[in-house]
């Protein structure tokens, strides 16, 4: 049997968004120490609040103060957190509905263990000592057994106010890429690509994925294809990567491998950024020890005819 290849992979960016006034009043009240919500047409309080009423689509401008304090409607208990997660120690996800708001906020209870978290149990806010104006302003919630706390009064009109925030996005997870993405990644080690041909459509498929999206049916037939090939599009990037050390601006570039029936991409280089065209004929360039090619470069071959790559754009 051919070895499974396994392997962890990691999907990672900041995500940067501007705030409207409703978002932007609500996380900087978090950096206040204050919880707001927003009134909706029918008159309930939304918490976290939102910029337009989710059953009349009016625009809600109508910033409420709701209590630190309130009642867990339902929850999940996570016994392995993740890097990354609010607490390092187990705890509970919970929905809180807090005194004076008519919907539940998602966030941690730190509790024991599960048998001490239940449903319509008290809790309290426990804020961050250093807070910036983000939902993790609120470290967690914690078992609360006192009264109901009253809100402080705010207005929801703070100096300074967050206007934006970048939030990492990150899967973090094992890929088993299956036979036919281990024999194409098995090839590249030889400093090869392989495809694999569609029995009816007849199309090479590079990478392969064991079956044929257009036809339906399995595909076996192992096809080399490349190494050279055909710029058919591409994209000129002037923003650096985080831990990408490629300077800008550089060329991606959908590349046709001679053989292949579609294309995959690739870096160019060798060539000034801004003389990259369709049709330019490119080769894979390798670095020692690497699994892949690092970037394509020019062959010095004529630039090829459109009509020979106009179907794989």
């Amino acid at each position: 049997m051919p070895e499974v290849l396994r392997a962890p992979l990691v999907v990672e960016f900041p995500f940067t968004r501007s705030l409207g006034p409703v978002q932007s009043a609500f996380l900087t009240g978090l950096r206040e120490r204050v919880v707001l919500g927003v009134r909706t047409t029918d008159g309930r309080v939304l918490v976290p609040p939102v910029e337009y009423d989710p059953v009349t689509a009016d625009e809600l401008r109508d910033l409420v103060e709701v209590a630190p304090t309130g009642t867990v409607t339902t929850w999940a208990w996570n016994p392995h957190p993740r890097p990354g997660q609010p607490l390092a120690t187990p705890f509970a996800w919970v929905l809180v509905r807090l005194d004076g708001a008519d919907t539940s906020l998602l966030h941690v209870l730190d509790a024991p263990g599960p048998d001490s978290v239940r449903t319509g149990m008290r809790v309290r806010v426990r804020w961050a000592a250093t807070r910036t104006g983000a939902i993790t302003d609120i470290a967690c919630f914690d078992p609360y057994g006192g009264a109901p706390a009253q809100p402080s009064g705010s207005t929801g009109e703070f100096a300074d106010p967050v206007t934006g925030i970048v939030t990492p996005a990150r899967l973090d997870y094992t890929y088993t890429p299956g036979r036919a993405q281990s024999a194409y990644l098995d090839a590249l080690a030889e400093h090869r690509t392989v495809g694999e041909r569609c029995p009816q459509c007849r199309k090479v498929y590079v990478p392969p994925r064991g079956a044929c999206p257009t036809c339906g049916v399995a595909t076996t037939e192992q096809v080399e294809v490349g190494p050279r090939g055909t710029v058919t599009t591409f994209c000129i990037v002037n923003i650096k990567a985080r831990n990408l050390d490629i300077e800008v601006p550089y060329v991606y570039a959908h590349i046709a491998l001679d053989g292949a029936g579609l294309a995959l991409h690739g870096r160019i280089a060798g060539i000034p950024y801004d003389q990259v065209r369709m049709g330019l004929r490119v080769e894979p360039v390798w670095t020692e020890g690497a699994r892949h090619p690092d970037h394509y470069r020019p062959t010095g071959e004529p630039d090829a005819d459109y009509d020979t790559y106009r179907e794989l754009l």
